[in-house]
């Protein structure tokens, strides 16, 4: 497997604190099945700044300790930023990370609201020739009272990755029956990690996939596992024609 988010660099956000602990977690991936890891620090998110050029330095410092510890994880750089008005003049500046240095780029929306020039700004990402992803969009207030607005955005182009451990129900009932609807209305893309250590917010993504397998079915699971590999390596991904969600079904508290 590949997973494409992560914070498994050691100490630049609050992922993994020490060496000791991106270590731990990449043997927990490589019990799982992951062999290879884009490294997601947070970016511009009001507490942490990770430039791209101190990430692909870090993802090498890494890559060599893996080496060392004789661990059958390779680590791909990578970066997790906060949707902000300055996107667009970082990403012409060169100091925003996509992830593996092709034209995919994770945007983030803080986990209660989304901002009203986002439209705009994910239309202005794909002109400056990236493809922007957006990340955890089901565990977004906005977009699960209203999702509707990521319905628009996926139409317009946006790509969007869900969390493993919201498909395996460690976020809630609630998250995980939202992740399931954004997967059968074509509104996600990708399945990843988004792990941060090997205890709170592990990996989870061997039961995420076979949640995913029971629910959706095989083609669906190589689908998400094909896209990341096209994702890495720069391709277009599989994608099919977005659905919307009718609220009401939502839950069925409307």
């Amino acid at each position: 497997m590949i997973d494409i988010h992560c914070h498994i660099l050691p100490g630049i956000d609050d992922g993994a604190k020490t060496i000791t602990d991106s270590l731990a977690m990449a043997e927990d991936a490589a019990q799982q099945g992951i062999h290879t890891i884009v490294a997601t620090p947070h970016h511009r998110n009001g507490k942490y700044e990770n430039m791209k050029t101190d990430i692909i330095q870090y993802t090498h410092d890494l890559n060599e300790h893996l080496k060392e510890a004789d661990i059958p994880v390779t680590i791909l750089p990578g970066q997790e930023t906060r949707i902000n008005g300055d996107m667009t003049r970082d990403i012409e500046a060169d100091e925003l990370a996509s992830l593996n240095d092709t034209k995919y780029l994770f945007v983030e929306f803080a986990s209660n609201h989304v901002p009203r020039y986002a439209k705009q700004m994910l239309f202005d990402i794909q002109v400056a020739g990236h493809i922007p992803v957006i990340v955890h969009p089901e565990r977004n207030s906005a977009i699960i009272q209203h999702p509707s607005i990521l319905h628009e955005f996926v139409q317009k182009g946006a790509l969007t990755q869900v969390t493993a451990a919201s498909l395996a129900g460690k976020f809630g009932k609630n998250i995980q029956k939202f992740s399931h609807q954004l997967i059968e209305a074509n509104l996600t893309h990708f399945l990843a990690s988004d792990a941060h250590n090997t205890t709170t917010r592990g990996f989870a993504m061997d039961e995420a996939y076979q949640e995913l397998s029971e629910q959706h079915g095989h083609e669906m699971t190589y689908l998400f596992m094909e896209n990341a590999q096209l994702l890495i390596d720069g391709m277009n991904v599989n994608k099919d024609e977005p659905q919307p969600i009718k609220k009401k079904k939502f839950l069925g508290l409307f």
